[in-house]
């Protein structure tokens, strides 16, 4: 009987025993679920102008903020100088954050090297040069993306960066065309009508440029009565954007880095403001600049932006991070952006930039974490 009962309780305690550890299984199970690999790797990033004048140690307060706020990538603007990132990247790799060198890419305003050089620089179908004569406002001085010399220069200043010991990626930004036709919200700013594609914003139409198209379809777009509805011209434009974006791919990836860039919102938006189809590029991953108030739109309108994104994407290597204006937002509109990016399929949020964000707003990136 003793033996019996002795059975029994080892079988009992056997039971419970495996009941347990399906339960911790089980809970472990559950766990997984509530917290997804998705939701795990949404990126958080912000935007910072370099000053080589700055102290290290008011750098590392920065990088120390953005970390401890839930930022996990910082973009840094050195103006292009590979020695000023190569002093700011350990700093801010050792505050936990990413680093991506920010470049201006086909705006170079006050480049002293392509100043020296004003045939570089993208003529209007007015004639006019951004060497000199600038759309829009003054820092506006694009150069030709078709010219060798040109986007030489440029490819030579992404190799400068990529070789950055600790950088992620290089990162392009105004890698396009200057505007020809500005966000809604802006134009009343520059007391401007814009309905149709006007001369004075329109480019390149510069010798090479005219040169070049011209020996491939045998028309001059010069002598065009209307040059918006030559899809030609409009196509020979986007692929000059692109052949940029595909060879600063192949630079960046030698040096084992990836290549982002900063985008209008979605690629047909881009398209048709600024000769920049994204999603047809080589390249890693994309920050579209969703600032739903350039273009008088609601909160709402940053998840349809994100959808449309990730939609054109698909298919492609390519990974969509929703860009944020912040010095319009309330910390709510934050939180709702932030969710809207991941309902639609975003892998991360951008905000432009660090400097602007409120202690409100950084509670609300935080909490969303």
């Amino acid at each position: 009987m003793k033996l019996l009962k002795l059975a029994i309780l080892t079988m009992l305690f056997v039971f419970v025993s495996c009941s347990e550890k399906k339960e911790v299984k089980r809970d472990k199970e559950i766990k997984q679920v509530e917290t997804p690999k998705e939701e795990k790797d949404f990126k958080y990033w912000t935007w910072t102008t370099a000053n080589a004048q700055r102290a290290d140690t008011s750098y590392q307060r920065e990088f120390a903020k953005y970390k401890s706020n839930g930022i996990d990538a910082v973009l840094i603007n050195t103006n292009t100088d590979p020695k000023l990132l190569e002093r700011l990247t350990p700093i801010a790799t050792k505050e936990g954050l990413e680093v991506h060198a920010w470049i201006m890419a086909m705006n170079r305003p006050g480049d002293s090297v392509a100043l020296q050089h004003p045939d570089w620089y993208a003529v209007s179908r007015e004639g006019k040069s951004c060497f000199d004569t600038r759309p829009y406002v003054d820092y506006y001085q694009w150069m030709c993306p078709t010219r060798k010399e040109s986007r030489g220069h440029v490819l030579d200043l992404v190799e400068g960066l990529a070789k950055v010991e600790g950088v992620a990626s290089v990162h392009l930004d105004y890698i396009r065309y200057s505007d020809i036709f500005l966000p809604i919200g802006l134009l009343p700013k520059y007391n401007l009508k814009q309905e149709v594609e006007l001369p004075e914003f329109d480019f390149c139409y510069c010798d090479v440029c005219v040169a070049e198209f011209e020996k491939i379809h045998h028309k001059n777009p010069r002598d065009f009565e209307n040059p918006a509805i030559d899809m030609e011209w409009k196509q020979f434009r986007l692929n000059k954007v692109k052949a940029v974006v595909d060879d600063a791919y192949k630079i960046a990836h030698k040096y084992n880095k990836k290549l982002t860039a900063a985008v209008f919102p979605y690629p047909e938006m881009a398209d048709h403001m600024v000769r920049q189809r994204w999603d047809k590029w080589d390249i890693d991953m994309v920050l579209p600049m969703i600032y739903n108030n350039f273009y008088n739109e609601e909160i709402d309108w940053i998840g349809f932006a994100t959808g449309q994104g990730v939609k054109d994407l698909e298919g492609m290597n390519t990974e969509l991070h929703t860009g944020v204006f912040v010095p319009t937002m309330s910390a709510e509109d934050v939180s709702t952006a932030i969710k809207l990016a991941k309902d639609n399929g975003a892998k991360g949020i951008s905000f432009f930039d660090g400097n602007a964000i409120t202690e409100a707003q950084f509670i609300a990136i935080k909490a969303s974490k």
